[in-house]
């Protein structure tokens, strides 16, 4: 299992333990400014970004010091990962208080609206929605948005489904660990999470705690799943005419199982695979 869960889990998903999102935890002003700092001022994101486009120009100890202190503080202020649909189920099973916003990541790299981030409480009304409605002078409820809306999570859940279709996946985020409060939807192209994590090699989320494999017997090569892998995890073999799954690039989405019309990708526990057992 991931480092989270034995910090913040006591060996189990730590994104399923509900103090994890306690609003308890919320009490912690510390918490509470930098949620509100994150949201009011995403240009400083926006410059961290531009360093890292540099870092390849730095000499490898150097780049190698860097990567290890970013991902150091990110797993102490806002780290996340990767979460399958099914999980996604279950989080939503747990929270009061739904709401859609602006998603943080496209605002930055588009200047514009994509509504791919979600956030939520265990209190009704309360937590970090309540945070945002509060925030009337970022992104969020700006004139260039049209503010938070308010789901139920039969909808919240539809609207993953879409994201899915789309070929996003899904990530689960903390706001000063170990507090959760948001899910989103990534992607490599307009995620900064995905780009720092995969293109810069600079982790930020971890891997799902599963791993895709491939019923090869029932995979007729029609090639749709390769679409949807944000990380190339999946080829094509044209000798066998089928897929191929590398455990050790997969982080266990689960997206590339929705594209597919044969049912021929499944999830399992990431431990049962040697391969990918330690790669979180």
């Amino acid at each position: 299992m991931c480092e989270f869960c034995h910090t913040h889990g006591e060996g189990k998903k730590w994104y399923l333990q509900a103090r994890n999102y306690s609003d308890d935890l919320l009490a912690d002003l510390r918490r509470r400014r930098f949620i509100e700092d994150f949201f009011r001022h995403p240009e400083s994101t926006k410059d961290d970004m531009e360093r890292l486009d540099r870092l390849h120009q730095a000499p490898r100890w150097l780049q190698s010091l860097i990567r290890r202190r970013v991902t150091g503080r990110m797993k102490r202020v806002h780290y996340g990962q990767v979460v399958p649909l099914e999980d996604v189920e279950r989080i939503f099973g747990m929270v009061n208080s739904i709401v859609r916003l602006a998603c943080y990541c496209r605002h930055l790299e588009l200047g514009s609206e994509k509504r791919y981030c979600y956030g939520f409480s265990m209190t009704p009304g309360g937590g970090l929605p309540e945070i945002l409605r509060r925030l009337d002078d970022s992104f969020v409820n700006g004139p260039h948005t049209a503010g938070l809306e308010t789901l139920s999570r039969e909808e919240a859940l539809a609207a993953f489904r879409e994201h899915e279709k789309e070929g996003l996946c899904h990530s689960v985020w903390t706001f000063h660990a170990p507090f959760i409060g948001g899910l989103c939807n990534c992607d490599r192209s307009d995620c900064l999470a995905l780009k720092t994590t995969v293109t810069h090699g600079v982790p930020i989320l971890f891997r799902a705690e599963y791993v895709a494999v491939l019923d090869a017997a029932a995979c007729d090569g029609c090639r749709l799943c390769l679409q949807t892998c944000q990380f190339g995890g999946l080829t094509y073999r044209p000798s066998l005419k089928q897929v191929f799954i590398d455990p050790r690039w997969c982080y266990g989405c689960g997206v590339c199982r929705a594209r597919c019309k044969r049912d021929a990708i499944r999830l399992v526990d990431r431990r049962e695979v040697p391969a990918a057992a330690r790669l979180w």
